[in-house]
């Protein structure tokens, strides 16, 4: 019949779409709140259920601070609906740090490993967990294998994996090998803070956040800020305006400080 075969045929373009994005049914999705970010996401916002890398250069792939604050409020949404988990290999996780991000610091789950492998097993384990909606796991790097099983663990429970790209004090860089499994590929770097008015000092935090992979969707290129409001609601993150895609509004007036 010529309606089943139509039938058919939608079904399998369905089925092959949703391949092609990395799953085989919709993700639910958590939306930054502004088209400019959530029209380069597949379903319109960042896909829960699954697991996302974050990088940094320079000092930063050491130190890890710049990707955590990020990886910190994507998740902040999350903890809403289940618990926290941060995976460690070093004991420098800095609470009040996260509570200034607006990070319920009180809430979170931490995990002290001694090595890489004790790390990428922590994180199955948490991702694999009732009652966990995010996991935040500090990692030098994650191949072909392991990103599948973290991936496999996501689907368990549904929570959300948020891999923080982190090497040793003092080691070499090594070439990136993983990452094919990932859903998003996002690298962090710090960008300058706007003190409010014309007062001295420090503005809200901000990051250049580079998408660079998503399956299903295309890269960009934003500066974020974090929300100070105290009740920031379901997007804790927001794009600067103006400097979205390192386009500067030609209606913003140049301010030059000290």
């Amino acid at each position: 019949m010529p309606g089943s075969r139509e039938a058919r045929l939608a079904a399998a373009r369905g089925q092959i779409a949703a391949l092609e994005a990395g799953t085989r049914t919709p993700s639910p999705v958590q939306p930054f709140g502004d088209a400019r970010v959530d029209d380069c996401l597949p379903g319109g916002g960042l896909p829960l259920g699954r697991w996302h890398e974050l990088t940094a250069g320079g000092m930063e792939t050491e130190t890890g601070a710049v990707a955590a604050g990020f990886a910190a409020l994507l998740a902040l949404p999350m903890t809403a609906t289940g618990a926290a988990v941060w995976i460690l290999r070093r004991d420098d996780l800095y609470a009040p740090g996260l509570e200034g991000l607006g990070f319920p610091a009180r809430q979170l789950i931490q995990v002290r490993v001694r090595d890489e492998v004790q790390a990428l097993m922590a994180l199955e384990d948490a991702l694999g967990s009732t009652g966990v909606a995010a996991v935040i796991g500090e990692v030098e790097d994650v191949d072909l294998t392991a990103g599948r099983r973290l991936q496999l663990a996501c689907e368990r429970h549904g929570a959300t994996g948020l891999i923080v790209r982190r090497r040793p004090f003092g080691g070499a860089s090594r070439k990136a090998v993983g990452g094919s499994a990932a859903a998003t590929r996002w690298r962090i770097a710090p960008a300058a803070s706007d003190p409010p008015g014309d007062e001295p000092g420090l503005g809200a935090p901000r990051w250049h956040a580079a998408l660079e992979r998503c399956r299903g969707g295309r890269p960009g290129d934003w500066i974020f800020e974090g929300r100070q409001e105290a009740d920031h609601g379901p997007h804790p993150l927001r794009v600067v305006t103006g400097l979205a895609d390192h386009r500067v509004a030609a209606e913003e007036p140049v301010r030059l400080r000290a």
